[in-house]
């Protein structure tokens, strides 16, 4: 018995079945409209397709097509056009529930002003790379990434960051997300217990994955310059996360004193730093700070991201390893989902190599510094109370509230009038402290910072935000 199939629709031909070849396509149509497969508007293979593909001539497919249009199951329109002319309508799309307006000004924090993406520079590089680049390096990837772009990487990071980095110990992935799973992943299977993040941190990536690998997740409270290294020093963690040049998200730096602890700390329980390297490409009023990493590279895993420099959607980052963890952790990212989009690293490594990254650094700064200048003013001149806090560098401060001010009322209040604003407490684990404030300024107009910050000032001079306690 031979079988026939189209490509293009399921029907099945049997040469030797006996019945005529138009009647077994009727038949086949027919039974997929009664039983739901085709529904009604589905546009039909034109004549000539599908009798190419059951390979019998356009007559016997013209004939069983006039004849479903007969009986009433297709019908014709101009042009050639054939559809399923009976049958079930298409479900009704549920009729969603009315969502929740926008705030009118939403101070976010986590963003890059995505309106300034270099679009025609970055397709200058995609073109590029689509006419030069090897065939091989769009098949199959290693974990470790596309050498182009970790050689681009590990000259930008040693240049700009002071980090000591050799491309074959990194791996490319997809957004620091993916980073501190593959990390966590690693620590899991080397039989770590215990990881310690600061408090308050924002870090729900590392404490949601962790717990899932059974690694316990500690809170280390920070101060004004950064972690308390004395009570990690109490944690009895095979691991830390840290923000140290710029503390997420209270905008603390680790000082020299404090960094050198950490190490003496790794060091002495053969322990691993994780850097998480979030905004360090902002700075306004100080030095940059270097890497931690630069001075222990057998210590930490340095982990960044174009999330804050170029947009979170391109889904780019990279972790520098130590050597010994280096096959480890690219063997979980082939795992995980067999390596990034060979084109978005070619196309990074393109912009990275050509200057074009540090010429789109050079035009952002200056705008996010306006944008921190305009906030910084109008907290002095609209909401006084407030005290500022980490505003020397990235895309988002701190201001803390008076002892008697009610965090979670502010936040409700400058909802209902349209701003969006989060507090600390939700970021903190287990410490205590000031109730906040956190401003994003990244992707805000002047003109909107300033009206934002005016309903703030607004809703705490006029009261009804009272806690009735100090805070501790």
């Amino acid at each position: 018995m031979v079988e026939i199939q189209s490509n293009s629709l399921l029907i099945e031909l049997r040469r030797d079945g006996g019945a005529a070849l138009h009647r077994q396509i009727e038949a086949a149509i027919r039974d997929a409209v009664r039983a739901g497969r085709l529904r009604i508007g589905t546009a039909l293979p034109p004549t000539r397709t599908l009798a190419g593909d059951l390979g019998v001539s356009r007559g016997v497919v013209v004939e069983a097509y006039q004849q479903l249009v007969a009986e009433g199951y297709l019908t014709s329109r101009p042009g050639g056009y054939t559809e399923v002319a009976i049958g079930q309508e298409p479900a009704a799309p549920a009729v969603p529930s009315e969502p929740a307006p926008p705030p009118m000004i939403d101070f976010a924090y986590g963003r890059s002003d995505v309106s300034h993406f270099p679009r025609a520079v970055w397709m200058r590089s995609i073109r590029r790379v689509l006419a030069d680049a090897p065939n091989e390096r769009f098949l199959y990837l290693s974990g470790r990434g596309m050498p182009e772009l970790r050689e681009a990487l590990a000259g930008y990071l040693n240049r700009v960051r002071g980090a000591s980095v050799d491309p074959d110990n990194m791996v490319i992935v997809n957004g620091y997300a993916q980073g501190i799973a593959l990390t966590i992943a690693v620590l899991a299977q080397s039989g770590a217990r215990r990881l310690a993040v600061e408090d308050p941190s924002a870090d729900d990536d590392a404490r949601l994955v962790a717990a899932a690998a059974g690694i316990e997740v500690v809170g280390v409270p920070v101060d004004r310059d950064g972690i308390r290294v004395d009570l990690l020093e109490r944690t009895d963690a095979d691991a830390v996360v840290l923000t140290p040049s710029h503390q997420w998200p209270t905008g603390g730096v680790l000082s020299a004193e404090s960094r050198a602890a950490v190490l003496r700390w790794a060091a002495r329980r053969g322990a691993l730093i994780v850097e998480d390297d979030y905004d360090a490409e902002y700075r306004y009023d100080r030095a940059p700070i270097g890497a931690i990493q630069g001075l222990a590279p057998d210590s930490v895993v340095y982990a960044g991201s174009a999330s804050k420099t170029l947009a979170p959607g391109l889904r780019l980052g990279w972790l520098v390893v130590p050597r010994r963890l280096a096959d480890a952790v690219a063997t979980a990212k082939v795992v995980a989902d067999r390596g990034s989009p060979a084109l978005d690293q070619l196309v990074f490594a393109d912009f990275l190599t050509r200057g074009e990254f540090d010429r789109h650094l050079r035009r952002m700064r200056p705008v996010y510094r306006r944008r921190r200048d305009a906030l910084l003013a109008a907290l002095r001149e609209k909401a006084p109370m407030l005290e500022p806090v980490g505003i020397a560098a990235g895309l988002h401060l701190v201001t803390w509230l008076p002892p008697e001010v009610d965090e979670a009322a502010v936040v409700s209040a400058a909802a209902a009038r349209g701003v969006a604003v989060n507090g600390v407490t939700p970021y903190r684990l287990t410490s205590t402290g000031p109730g906040g404030l956190i401003f994003g300024y990244s992707s805000l107009s002047e003109r909107a910072i300033v009206d934002g910050v005016t309903v703030i000032g607004e809703i705490l001079s006029r009261g009804g935000v009272g806690s009735g306690r100090a805070r501790s």
